[in-house]
């Protein structure tokens, strides 16, 4: 046994507004608390050499680096540093959130680890296609994402991810039930502070997230110039993207007449994001129905964290959100993929101050009892339990 009795690696950048970077620095401190020192690997932001330094207490953080001009470069990168580091120990567990660092340990498991813990967000052989578009043309590609995938979470002991919706995939490609667990996504409630919206003028609309076709950003601009027919409104749209992403969305807000209507903002600290969510009447969540939502499941963090802030939610009807409280009481759910939906749900809390209302209030309490990263945090640790691993004996 290493000095380190968990490894938590993921080809991530952490810290960042990303919500999985939120996600990782949220579990490798609840694994720390419970479970002593962890040793978590992730990506190198900006050097080509090791960094090694404690980001949270009993969390050492070391970040290699993935130097290449592909993707596929920089993840074989990755991988050999890692092997590299990975030669010098052993661990009573790893856990890891996709193929990209995961796969060389599942296929050489009994060498680097007694127990392996596979965290399914999103695999690769769904989502890889809107980040890069000619994938989905590539079937040999397609072919060795889904095998690497199957080999992970056929080697893993226990498989976490949080929605119902990607445990019916993950049974649906041959993966016992009894090996998976569901532990939904969490908000900081220190963080997403609570202050009911005041009837702001002029009306203020809000998306925050990934630019990432999946999230129907489009579809919220189409929107705003359905809404600007019947009362003046603005967009803000915060989130990271890239440029043709960006270019894109403007030039869909000038060709429908609704540029000097929409602000885009880069992604931001989260403290900062709340201050414009607190100054805007409702937040925007327009999940398109793709594969991604549909078929693979997710757990949008963005709708979790909006719900704690006392600004109302509208947000597409999927399975995956529905998941998460229920239409008329937590937030207002309409018919993905249509704009006239969204602007519809918009002029229904514009005229109804006090569903509006009801609607934040049940969604901060719904948070608080149901969706915290503390309560993640304890479901984490029990499934680490569940494996063997002991708990730090505490005073």
């Amino acid at each position: 046994m290493t000095e380190s009795q968990l490894a938590y690696i993921s080809f991530d950048i952490v810290p960042a507004p990303k919500g999985a970077a939120i996600h990782i620095a949220a579990f490798s401190q609840a694994l720390a608390a419970a479970f002593g020192d962890v040793e978590l690997v992730t990506v190198s932001p900006t050097t080509e050499t090791v960094d090694l330094y404690e980001i949270y207490p009993q969390v050492m953080h070391i970040m290699l680096p993935a130097v290449g001009d592909t993707l596929i470069h920089r993840i074989l990168y990755f991988r050999s540093l890692l092997r590299t580091w990975l030669q010098k120990q052993r661990f009573a567990a790893v856990h890891i959130r996709s193929i990209y660092e995961g796969y060389g340990i599942a296929l050489n498991k009994k060498q680097y680890c007694d127990r392996l813990i596979f965290e399914v967000n999103g695999l690769p052989s769904i989502e890889l296609k809107y980040r890069y578009p000619a994938v989905a043309d590539d079937r040999e590609l397609l072919h060795k994402l889904h095998s690497q995938e199957q080999i992970c979470l056929q080697a893993a002991d226990l498989i976490v991810t949080p929605s119902s919706v990607t445990v019916e995939y993950l049974q649906n490609r041959g993966i016992e039930p009894e090996k998976i667990r569901v532990i939904p996504n969490g908000v900081d409630l220190n963080v997403f502070t609570y202050c009911l919206t005041q009837n702001l003028q002029p009306f203020k609309m809000l998306y925050f997230g990934t630019l990432s076709p999946w999230q129907g950003v489009n579809l919220a601009i189409e929107a705003l110039e359905l809404v600007n027919r019947d009362l003046p409104a603005f967009l803000t749209v915060i989130g990271q993207g890239r440029d043709y992403q960006i270019k894109a969305l403007k030039q869909l807000a000038l060709k429908l007449g609704v540029a000097d209507k929409l602000t885009i903002l880069e992604a931001m600290p989260q403290k900062q994001l709340v201050e414009y969510i607190h100054t805007s009447n409702v937040i925007l969540a327009p999940l398109t129905p793709n594969d991604r939502n549909l078929v693979q499941g997710c757990c949008p963090l963005k709708i979790l964290e909006a719900m704690a802030t006392g600004t109302p939610v509208i947000a597409s009807d999927l399975p995956v959100v529905r998941e998460l409280g229920i239409d008329g009481v937590h937030f207002l759910l309409v018919k993905s993929g249509s704009a006239k939906a969204i602007k519809d749900a918009v002029l229904r809390l514009r005229n109804d101050r006090e569903l509006a209302m009801q609607l934040a209030i049940n969604a901060r309490k719904r948070i608080e009892e149901y969706y915290t990263w503390k309560a993640a945090g304890e479901a984490l640790i029990a499934v680490y339990q569940e494996l063997g691993i002991k708990r730090l004996i505490t005073a």
